[in-house]
């Protein structure tokens, strides 16, 4: 479903992805880590024709990003980091134009609209009078989650989705990520917040300076690392020093 090869993004002199070769499969929920700056969002921008590759190739349900790029993003949800939407538009407004933007009929969208508001938990009154500018982030963040899936695309990328959600929706949203999974979406799933995606992703592929590290399961990863957690598998692999005693020393130089 998603087939990368030798894929590349560079600015001038600089290399921010260097040479990924991916494959991921229908039905596949993967997390995508990497510390700042290791070329995650990078990859996701071209994967979802945002960005154009500096060199490679990529397919994403079979089309080619480079010369069907309007093809893929009819199959393709996309939550991006920034989360930003049209503040002047209601969330009704904003919804209906996302689904005409994909050629959906107002016949089709508005029942998935109301259905997917009814699962955030957010009101007729709050999504039909009110401006997004005047939303909370979480709200938002419900309204871009649900214009991402509205066309019902077969991949799905999310970049820290959970960002500005509470504890009870981020854990029904987490549950709806699994089940769009086991209905057969390939779901690429970008996040710092490294227990959830232990616990969700079954198939964890890291990335660091552009380049990947390890790519397995989760039991795969901590045997070959020898580590106990994702949390400590991914230090040592990204990381030269150790947290904890930085952690340590900085608290010390605060009293001295």
């Amino acid at each position: 479903m998603i087939r990368t090869r030798q894929l590349s993004k560079r600015y001038g002199p600089r290399e921010v992805v260097c040479g990924i070769d991916l494959e991921i499969p229908a039905g596949q929920l993967v997390g995508l880590l990497g510390p700042n700056g290791a070329g995650k969002s990078t990859t996701i921008k071209m994967l979802t024709g945002m960005l154009a590759p500096s060199g490679g190739t990529a397919e994403v349900a079979g089309f080619d990003i480079g010369t069907q790029a309007l093809e893929a993003k009819r199959v393709i949800g996309y939550v991006p980091e920034s989360g930003a939407v049209f503040e002047a538009l209601t969330a009704n407004e904003y919804l209906r134009l996302v689904s005409a933007l994909h050629g959906m009929s107002e016949a089709e969208a508005q029942p998935r609209i109301e259905r997917f508001l009814a699962f955030f938990e957010l009101s007729a009154a709050e999504t039909g009078s009110k401006p997004l500018g005047s939303f909370s982030k979480g709200m938002r963040q419900k309204v871009v989650i649900t214009a991402a899936l509205l066309h019902n695309p077969k991949v799905v990328f999310l970049d820290e989705p959970l960002d500005g959600l509470d504890a009870n929706t981020a854990l029904q949203f987490k549950s709806l990520v699994q089940s769009l999974a086991r209905e057969g979406k390939t779901i690429v799933y970008c996040s710092h917040i490294l227990d959830v995606v232990e616990r969700m992703c079954e198939r964890v592929v890291i990335i660091h300076q552009g380049r990947i590290l390890e790519d397995g399961s989760v039991p795969q990863i901590l045997e070959r690392t020898g580590m106990r957690s994702l949390e400590q598998a991914f230090n040592r692999l990204t990381s030269t020093q150790d947290q904890a005693q930085r952690a340590e020393d900085m608290a010390r130089s605060m009293n001295s």
